[in-house]
């Protein structure tokens, strides 16, 4: 059944169920259309108004949905995963090493990234053997002892043996699924002013839904 028709039909029958109603209100508009207009505004216009302005707020300050585009942070979140953004808990305290954040993509602030926070304003960061090295020791603990991380000698901060300080204001940022991520490794560094929020949900696909860690 075409999609039309099948609304057409649904018209029909609340046209039928509601007729008595529909011709009161039809006589009530042509009799007074000021306070006609007036009533349908109080019960139906303002309510609707209130609830954009709120659903607006929302997920502008608040929280926010996104979708993953890429499998740079597998097997976290996978391609087509929607998450929410939690976007007003940074607002009272700063980001924590291994949160997963979202940002304004440092080549091009159009766009949001997300990755996991792995280095802090004044910290030191190496990869080697495979492991992240934060200030001189190795992340071997969740999340970040769960992944390899890789060198790219061709990244400006993905080389070996390079030690990277964290300058004040920004962080250093990595995919979990270090071999297919473009992160900090080849642009550099997050400003803190950039930052967006933190994921804290995966909510769709329905069998993927789980808090995002």
């Amino acid at each position: 059944m075409k999609l039309w028709i099948f609304w057409a039909g649904v018209a029909l029958v609340v046209i039928v169920m509601y007729r008595d109603r529909i011709r009161q209100d039809i006589l009530f508009a042509r009799s007074d259309f000021k306070k006609w207009a007036y009533r349908k505004w109080k019960d139906w216009g303002e309510p609707l108004l209130v609830a954009a302005i709120l659903a607006i707020v929302i997920r502008t300050f608040v929280v926010g949905p996104y979708k993953i585009p890429s499998g740079s942070m597998k097997p976290t979140f996978m391609e087509e995963d929607k998450i929410f953004v939690d976007k007003i808990s940074y607002r009272f305290r700063e980001p924590a090493r291994g949160d997963i954040i979202v940002f304004k993509y440092p080549l091009d602030r159009k766009k949001d990234f997300v990755k996991r926070l792995a280095g802090l304003p004044g910290d030191t960061i190496e990869i080697r053997d495979g492991r992240l090295h934060v200030n001189g020791k190795a992340m071997t603990e969740p999340p970040f002892g769960k992944y390899r991380y890789y060198n790219v000698e061709s990244w400006e901060y993905g080389q070996s043996d390079r030690l990277i300080k964290v300058p004040d204001g920004y962080f250093f940022t990595l995919g979990d699924n270090s071999a297919h991520s473009a992160d900090s490794r080849q642009w550099g560094f997050v400003p803190r002013k950039d930052v967006v929020g933190k994921a804290v949900l995966i909510w769709w696909p329905p069998k993927r839904v789980r808090i995002a860690k």
